[in-house]
């Protein structure tokens, strides 16, 4: 099985886009490749190499949907909820609001390219939130709130995931590690923990508008 982990950003920002690719051994999911800076296309390529035959699960940290009159969805609110019931926080912001409507535009189209490999590719997909996984999961929740500005916060939580399972991820004094590099760690993380039916949250498909789930 392959667990990809995607860190979108928006349609002209692909600097800041990272997906990783892991495959999974037993307990553990393995690092096997890093795309930094994709674009639509490249990410397409990625999936396209692997095996046609194996199941590849895909978890997108950006909304894949959005409420026809704008505003949370239910699995936003929902979420949102959650996470404070449990003592944490996370930016969670509705599809609609503002620049995330660019973000939900990339999200939306990006998932209609990955539906086209089908029925070749053994493909399924769902939406993440990267920083309710990792605080819903346990991770220090101080530097949850800081690894978008601060190197030393990003290297705790890239052990911290190193003991959830995901190995080779760590890297090397001196080697730049960017908070999308995280995130894409983390989404993987939810995506392959929802394979195993072990999310700590999630919510159900329900389509048409909604046709993914949404997991932590």
């Amino acid at each position: 099985m392959r667990i990809i982990g995607i860190d979108l950003s928006g349609p002209r920002n692909f600097a800041d886009t990272c997906l990783v690719s892991f495959e999974a051994r037993g307990e553990e999911i393995h690092l096997m490749e890093v795309c930094e800076g994709a674009d639509d296309n490249q990410i397409l390529e990625a999936i396209a190499s692997l095996e046609q035959r194996e199941r590849i699960v895909i978890g997108i940290d950006a909304p894949l949907s959005y409420n026809s009159k704008g505003g949370d969805r239910p699995s936003d609110s929902e979420l949102r909820r959650f996470v404070r019931s449990q003592g944490g926080r996370a930016g969670i912001m509705p599809p609609t609001m503002m620049r995330m409507v660019y973000l939900t535009l990339r999200g939306v189209q990006l998932t209609r390219l990955l539906e086209s490999l089908k029925p070749g590719f053994n493909l399924e997909i769902m939406e993440v939130h990267p920083g309710a996984c990792m605080v819903l999961r346990g991770a220090e929740a101080g530097d949850v709130r800081k690894f978008k500005t601060e190197p030393l916060a990003r290297g705790h939580l890239l052990d911290w995931l190193e003991t959830k399972g995901l190995k080779g991820i760590c890297r090397s004094s001196g080697e730049t590690v960017t908070d999308h590099y995280v995130a894409a760690c983390a989404a993987a993380l939810a995506a392959w923990q929802w394979s195993l039916g072990k999310s700590v949250w999630r919510f159900a498909f329900n389509p048409p508008h909604h046709p993914y789930d949404f997991a932590c």
